[in-house]
């Protein structure tokens, strides 16, 4: 493949078999014919009814269908049909997160130009850009948009701002000259690309790549190549979403067979066992995940955090790297005057003022920089024009040289503007006595030979500083307008160093991301110097050597000696956007889950392989917003911070519903299967076991979503994303506190149908269901005692086990439910009985949280 930026001008349009004039109009024609139109493509791609289809191959889902299957069998249409809608409902979601991908692509089609300037034979004229071929001779203008990535043949003051490909807050200046072959993206200044924009001069450049070959169309075809990998959470709920399916197939087999054997009518068996399989399938899992989620998201709208995606919610919880684009999004995206050298010595804004060293030379150097811009204020009074010369204008108001007061007293009267061959421009101003003085400003190197102001240079441009050399020049008669006349023998001035400076919020959330366990690291396109400073302030880079990796250096690195290395690397610069791919995939091989933030084109591929991508809702690309999965409303850093903190609040919450109803669903199975087996009759009816499904599994364990945040959430480190939803404990706790209220239930069955209690059956249902009540309260308060947790901080789960309560009571004594359910009124010593043998499993819990604080 031609390397376009390596060879030169000459070569390019050999290369392209084109010419100066350009190629005929047919000729352009023909090659359009074979190559194809100036355009992005789409990808083959499912319709949108295989797309909702497709949302129904999950073995949950599948799972979830056969229990609706099941209990329309039984009868029981309203719990079929809530089923169904629960699973309806996820189906949606699933398939708005998989058009995103197109929408991306649609956005990124929109920043292409509708029309470009072409010459054909010599003669120019507009066309649309997509009728634009490999060969074609093109005019770049100030306002236009690139039309196709170009080689520039000629360039008059040429700028072009492409911080939406290359991450660089500064419209780069354009040369024609040939370029080292290992020059990326970001350093091909003698080429522009499709979808930026001239902010300054003309050109004449050939098209060298037209549509999907070209650095957007790259982007593009990484954005429908890229796979979004399930969250945590996903991935353990379909792991345990097989288990379940499997391990209640075979009890609910094992206790159809052993019903049988005991003489029970087959027809009763086979409709107990399958009400049991409804019952021990947590149906309203997936309906708890998306309430939780919403709350979650409705919460961190409130926050300035839009998400796009639900499950990102909970993905936030699990983050354990942060990778962050540096301009607009650590930065504030704004040049300002970080370091003057006047006189020989260096100042701080804060220390710099005319009495620090010699008055005139100060004078002279403030007035140099108000007068020597192009840059204005806007009846808004915010300062517009280029960031380095806005950054001059306000430097000098600010220090008492104010722009517009400088030039009524010294008006300019002729310029040499800036060519990037010279390094420099040049303003002439006027004396009320009709003197003139001329102002250059420009690249120090090429202004001076002095050692000591070149190593003054040197040293703020290792720190980072981008660098602008002033000086002075009197004259008594305007000179001819001569770079070799005019730009020699002035009095050098000082020197201007500039910075993006960090946002100053930003070191402080970073500092909160370290406490949480989650390692903060810069991508940027910018320069290393310039990177590893603004990281050093951030707290993200502490100055150790190797923490520092280029562009150039990842790109000869293989993945696999790379993952050796990525978790030491605190800072990237003048990177690719394919690189920041490999970042991700790297850090995902080591076993972590990673956040990408970003506002650009050049971000977009990442943001969307990225665990959760993160764009800036204000200063971010649509394409970028497109492919992310969380945007931020107020482009502030430390949001991530506080959305970080919700998707963990969420997170805990659903384990405590899963631990919640996954202990009730095999109380209800080990009561079921060991009252047989024990020569018991059978406990429970079809009927009971639904009611208690949607009574006290569903209303406790649904308001378990709405739980505010542990303490110490966030000094905690972030979930091992290896780990299943049942580590932790959760596994254990399930499988002794299920068995617990098996047992409790089947003796409580044994010792009434000992004692004749006629209506025993009703006892053991009351037993079983006020058991799973305590176990929600218990579950509820985390590791606090149960009612160390104040009944304001979640009314609505103490509202929802008050409803439950009731209505097991209304279940009890209520006469027409006497008769659907097939209960019996209990006297209040039953009453009394059935409250004391349910207790026995809030009790056992609270030991075992009052054990476990005390291990702890």
């Amino acid at each position: 493949m031609t390397q376009w930026h390596h060879i030169s001008t000459s070569e390019a349009l050999e290369s392209a078999k084109s010419a100066w004039d350009g190629l005929s109009a047919d000729e352009s024609a023909a090659r359009i014919a074979a190559n194809g139109p100036n355009e992005l493509e789409a990808v083959a791609t499912t319709t949108p009814l295989q797309m909702f289809l497709g949302q129904f191959k999950d073995f949950m889902i599948i799972v979830l269908l056969g229990a609706a299957a099941l209990a329309g069998v039984t009868g029981e249409l309203t719990d079929a049909l809530a089923i169904l809608a629960i699973v309806v409902i996820n189906a949606i979601i699933g398939f708005v997160q998989e058009y995103r991908a197109e929408q991306a692509i649609t956005a990124l089609r929109a920043m292409a130009a509708p029309q470009a300037n072409v010459i054909h034979n010599g003669v120019r004229r507009t066309t649309p850009s997509a009728q634009l071929a490999v060969g074609d001779i093109v005019i770049l203008e100030a306002g236009n948009i690139v039309p196709a990535d170009v080689r520039l043949l000629e360039v008059a003051q040429l700028k072009i701002d492409e911080a939406a490909l290359t991450g660089e807050s500064i419209p780069a200046e354009k040369i024609t000259g040939t370029l080292p072959e290992e020059s990326v993206v970001a350093d091909r200044v003698n080429m522009a690309f499709k979808g930026t924009v001239v902010t300054y001069g003309r050109a004449r450049a050939l098209v060298v790549a037209t549509g999907m070959q070209t650095e957007f169309g790259k982007i593009a075809t990484m954005l429908q190549q890229g796979e979004e990998a399930k969250t945590p959470l996903q991935k353990s709920l379909d792991v345990f979403g097989k288990r379940l399916a499997m391990i209640v197939l075979a009890l609910c087999a094992v206790f159809f067979g052993a019903g049988v054997a005991q003489g029970q009518p087959i027809l009763d068996m086979f409709l107990t066992a399958i009400s049991l399989a409804v019952a021990a399938i947590p149906e309203a899992l997936p309906a708890l995940v998306t309430i939780a989620l919403a709350l979650g998201a409705r919460n961190l709208v409130r926050q300035q955090a839009l998400i796009r995606r639900l499950p990102a919610v909970e993905t936030l919880g699990s983050v354990t790297y942060v990778c962050s684009d540096k301009t607009g999004t650590l930065t504030q995206n704004k040049m300002f005057v970080e370091a003057v050298w006047v006189d020989g010595m260096r100042h701080t804004p804060d220390t710099f003022s005319p009495s620090s060293s010699s008055e005139h030379e100060d004078d002279d150097f403030l007035l140099a920089l108000a007068v020597s811009n192009d840059a204005s204020y806007d009846d808004d009074n915010r300062a517009v024009g280029d960031p380095t010369e806005t950054a001059l204008m306000e430097f000098a108001a600010l220090k008492g040289h104010p722009k517009d007061r400088m030039e009524a007293a010294y008006p300019r009267v002729a310029e040499l503007p800036f060519d990037s061959d010279r390094k420099r421009m040049t303003t002439f101003h006027q004396h009320a006595d009709g003197r003139l003085f001329s102002v250059t400003k420009g690249a120090v190197e090429a202004m001076t030979e002095d050692p000591e102001i070149v190593a003054a240079a040197q040293e703020m441009a290792a720190n980072g500083l981008r660098t602008l050399g002033i000086s002075r020049r009197e004259w008594s008669e305007m000179p001819p307008l001569d770079p070799a006349i005019v730009e020699v023998d002035g009095t050098f001035l000082g020197i201007v160093g500039m910075l993006d400076p960090p946002r100053p919020e930003a070191a402080e959330a970073v500092e909160l991301c370290r406490r949480a366990g989650i390692h903060p690291v810069m991508i940027t396109g910018d320069h290393p110097g310039t990177a590893a400073n603004i990281a050093q302030r951030l707290g993200i880079h502490d100055g150790t050597p190797g923490t520092v990796m280029t562009g150039a250096q990842l790109r000869d690195m293989p993945l696999e000696d790379f993952e050796k290395c990525v978790e030491s690397i605190r800072v990237y610069a003048r990177v690719a956007p394919d690189q920041k791919l490999k970042i991700i995939q790297a850090l995902q091989d080591r076993g972590h889950y990673v956040a990408m933030t970003g506002d650009g084109v050049n971000d977009a591929p990442a943001l969307r392989r990225a665990d959760i991508g993160i764009a800036m809702g204000i200063t971010g690309t649509d394409v970028a917003k497109q492919a992310a999965h969380m945007i931020l409303l107020d482009d502030n850093f430390a949001t991530i911070v506080k959305a970080v903190r919700e998707g963990r609040r969420v997170f805990d919450n659903i384990i405590k519903f899963l631990k919640y109803v996954v202990t009730s669903n095999s109380g209800e199975l080990w009561t079921m299967f060991l009252a047989p087996l024990m020569g018991l009759p059978i406990p429970l009816l079809p009927i009971h076991i639904l009611w208690i499904n949607v009574v006290t599994d569903g209303l406790p364990g649904l308001a378990l979503a709405a739980e505010p945040a542990e303490k110490g959430v966030m000094t905690r480190p972030p979930r091992n994303p290896r780990d299943s939803v049942f580590a932790n404990g959760v596994g254990p706790h399930i499988v002794w506190v299920g068995l617990l209220m098996g047992l409790v239930s089947v003796a409580a069955q044994a010792y009434f149908i000992g004692q004749e209690v006629e209506h025993w059956q009703t006892m053991v249902f009351t037993v079983l269901c006020l058991s799973q009540l305590g176990h929600a309260v218990a579950i509820h308060a985390g590791d606090l005692a149960a009612f160390q947790k104040g009944f304001f901080e979640n009314r609505v789960f103490f509202a929802a086990i008050g409803i439950a309560f009731a209505a097991q009571m209304a279940a009890v004594y209520v006469p027409f439910m006497n008769t659907i359910l097939k209960t019996s009124p209990l006297s209040l010593s039953e009453l009394a009985w059935t409250l004391g043998a349910s207790a026995v499993v809030l009790v056992a819990v609270e030991i075992e949280k009052l054990v476990r604080r005390h291990r702890r």
